[in-house]
């Protein structure tokens, strides 16, 4: 077998979020993150590879061929199509991140990764939050993805009826080690130019900040996926 038309042109789709969505489909590259989506629950729907070092039906193609379908500039042996899974209803325990508008896939997939890390289970986007399925997103979650609970939702409505307390980021917060953090809230992070919404704010019951220790105290913020990792290391360090 080799790689066909048809198969270049659906992985050339699989690029714009329209027809993710529409074909439920999403692509994974390199080994270690291909192997990663194989041992979890997502299910396979086309392998292609240079060399045949996965144990399942795949694909062999050349270099060249993988270079043609990459989105890398340096690809790595293999890249995989694999079904995007329904949603799962959201389980409210334990401590929930929720994502109010960012729109950077490095930074969405930096959070994901910080999500595995420190195990929060449940990530709530919403639905101005870039794909978690864009391959950039993708690629920077270096397999955390198969592991995190990820749902797109209207974040207003949600807040407005989840019934755990709200914890909001903002640089006028009170200071995140002088607070009393619980084991259980949603933790929310805001747009990366924006902070978060008006509309989100008026909704969260307590605001936490991260406080700057420098002299100067110069710099104006800090990315949303650093003050994420704080944050998170903060709640769970108690």
């Amino acid at each position: 077998m080799s790689i066909t038309k048809n198969d270049i042109k659906l992985i050339k789709s699989l690029n714009q979020k329209k027809f993710r969505h529409q074909e439920q489909l999403f692509l994974v590259e390199g080994v270690k993150g291909i192997r990663e989506f194989l041992n979890s629950d997502f299910e396979l729907y086309q392998l292609f590879a240079t060399d045949a070092i996965f144990d399942v039906e795949t694909t062999l193609i050349s270099p060249k061929d993988l270079q043609r379908i990459s989105a890398l500039k340096t690809p790595n042996t293999g890249l995989a199509i694999f079904r995007i899974p329904k949603p799962k209803p959201v389980l409210e325990s334990s401590l929930v991140l929720a994502l109010d508008d960012v729109r950077d896939p490095g930074n969405l997939g930096t959070i994901i990764r910080l999500c595995d890390w420190f195990g929060i289970e449940k990530l709530i986007c919403s639905l101005e939050t870039v794909d978690c399925y864009n391959p950039k997103v993708v690629q920077a979650t270096m397999g955390s993805l198969t592991r995190i609970q990820i749902n797109y939702t209207n974040l207003e409505r949600y807040l407005e009826h989840t019934k755990l307390e709200t914890f909001g980021t903002f640089m006028d917060g009170n200071s995140i080690y002088s607070e009393a953090l619980p084991q259980e809230g949603v933790i929310i992070m805001g747009n990366e130019a924006n902070g978060i919404s008006k509309k989100i704010e008026r909704l969260i019951s307590k605001k936490i900040g991260i406080p700057r220790f420098g002299d100067l105290k110069a710099t104006e913020s800090l990315n949303v996926a650093t003050a994420t990792a704080i944050v998170l290391s903060a709640f769970k360090g108690r």
